[in-house]
């Protein structure tokens, strides 16, 4: 038989690949010979580069960029043969340089997101895609901009301090500098959220509380997107605050469409795309795929849902392993997920169930073998 394993990783656990390699070794503890395809994936997030590289072959590249809080952090990229540069904003300028204790949406940066963009232009790059989950930043994608030659100035003609509340003080923003190369590429952004910049469902009022903002922050740093909204209104001679998406990252996407031109898709139907994920379910008997946490919110652009479309498209049925069931996870099978299974053998710690990922993976693998044995048999 043939099977695909296509999950994402197990945030703070496993990585996609070592989910997926589990996963294989539990289902062929019952089907030695199976004809397994491994497809490591990604919707944007952390391990969108490593999903990506591990299906293409392409090169994973490292750079010592400026990290959420301004800290010197290693980062990485990958680079494709054809020309294509992955990015993800989590490598830069991610959530998990910062420790809770030290978070302020306030003052963190996205400046070394647009470094990578940089070394990605050094390098030749004919297209970016640029995965935005995971970030530390409401900034509006300030930082980025800056990195690559835009200059925001206060009403004394000075650079603004780094990070989203310093937005409010912005006079003038500055294009000529933008880096000229970035006309000629394509650049896509994979991010699975809808939100605009700015209001009840904007950047600062969804994310902004998990980055660190209390409620009166949450209120200052929207009023400085707004702000800054506006002067890129009136220096583009368009208002872009309420496409779709731009809300994403902080507010990155923002930027990112506004200034770079940037076009949005899914992270997951990108992801699926790079890695030939629709060419490996042709012929499959099975596909397997999962996340960390499984619950309503999975519909909503996240990995599981993304493959079982993709297998949908080709007949094949799809199960889901997941670290924990949440509440509406029963939704997902209206969305062509034919059963979802949790690893936890009982009750267990967070921490526990995070240590004991790799068997449990193992565990569960084997006993979806075992029942599709079964049927066969019976079948």
């Amino acid at each position: 038989m043939k099977l695909v394993i296509a999950p994402d990783s197990f945030k703070e656990s496993l990585s996609a690949e070592e989910v997926a390699s589990a996963i294989a070794r539990g289902w062929q503890s019952v089907y030695p010979d199976a004809d397994i395809h491994l497809c490591p994936m990604a919707d944007g997030g952390e391990g969108t580069v490593d999903a990506v590289l591990a299906a293409s072959g392409g090169e994973r590249r490292e750079l010592t960029v400026r990290g959420p809080l301004g800290q010197p952090v290693q980062a990485h990229w990958g680079w494709l043969e054809d020309g294509q540069a992955v990015i993800e904003m989590a490598a830069a300028s991610g959530l998990h340089w910062v420790e809770p204790a030290q978070r302020d949406a306030r003052v963190t940066t996205s400046y070394g997101t647009g470094e990578l963009i940089l070394a990605a232009l050094d390098a030749g790059a004919r297209r970016i895609i640029l995965g935005i989950g995971g970030s530390a930043t409401n900034d509006g994608g300030a930082g980025v901009l800056q990195a690559l030659g835009v200059r925001l100035l206060d009403a004394a003609g000075e650079p603004l301090a780094a990070g989203g509340a310093a937005l409010i003080d912005l006079q003038r923003i500055e294009l000529d500098g933008l880096d000229p190369r970035l006309a000629g590429i394509e650049i896509l952004v994979a991010a699975d959220v809808d939100n605009p910049l700015c209001g009840p469902r904007g950047a600062s009022h969804v994310f902004g509380p998990q980055k660190g903002a209390n409620p009166a922050q949450v209120e200052q740093l929207d009023r400085a997107l707004g702000h800054f909204a506006d002067l890129m209104a009136a220096t583009l001679g368009e208002d872009y605050r309420e496409v779709p998406g731009v809300g994403a990252a902080g507010g990155l996407g923002f930027a990112a469409r506004a200034v770079l031109g940037a076009r949005f898709r899914p992270g997951i139907e990108l992801v699926a795309e790079l890695s030939g994920l629709a060419a490996a379910m042709q012929g499959a008997d099975l596909a397997i795929t999962g996340e960390g946490r499984l619950d309503g919110q999975s519909l909503h652009g996240k990995t599981p849902v993304g493959v079982a479309r993709v297998a949908q498209a080709a007949g094949v049925p799809v199960v889901a392993l997941a670290g924990s069931l949440g509440d509406g996870y029963q939704q997902v099978y209206e969305a062509g997920i034919e059963a979802a299974f949790s690893l936890a053998p009982g009750p267990v710690s967070l921490e526990q169930a995070m240590a004991e990922a790799d068997l449990q993976l193992q565990s569960r693998a084997a006993d979806i073998a075992r029942l599709w044995r079964l049927a066969a048999r019976h079948g």
